[in-house]
């Protein structure tokens, strides 16, 4: 998992940790500290956790990236 943090250095965009991102539903899709540590989430529509990853390499669930939904 690359981190926002080299993201935002290779686009040249100022930040501060902790750099932290809620969807519409205020749920956390991302977190990254000033150590390093990082952690990405995805929810379903009813607010359940449905993907999980870390900077540790810790993983749970599948990425919506990886499935297809129909509109």
């Amino acid at each position: 998992m690359k981190k926002l943090s080299e993201i935002y250095k290779e686009l040249g965009i100022a930040f501060s940790f902790p750099i932290e991102i809620e969807d519409d539903d205020r749920n956390q899709t991302y977190y990254e500290g000033s150590s390093g540590y990082c952690e990405k989430y995805e929810w379903d529509d009813k607010g359940k956790e449905t993907y999980f990853e870390n900077s540790k390499g810790e993983k749970r669930g599948t990425p919506e990236s990886a499935t297809c939904k129909s509109a």
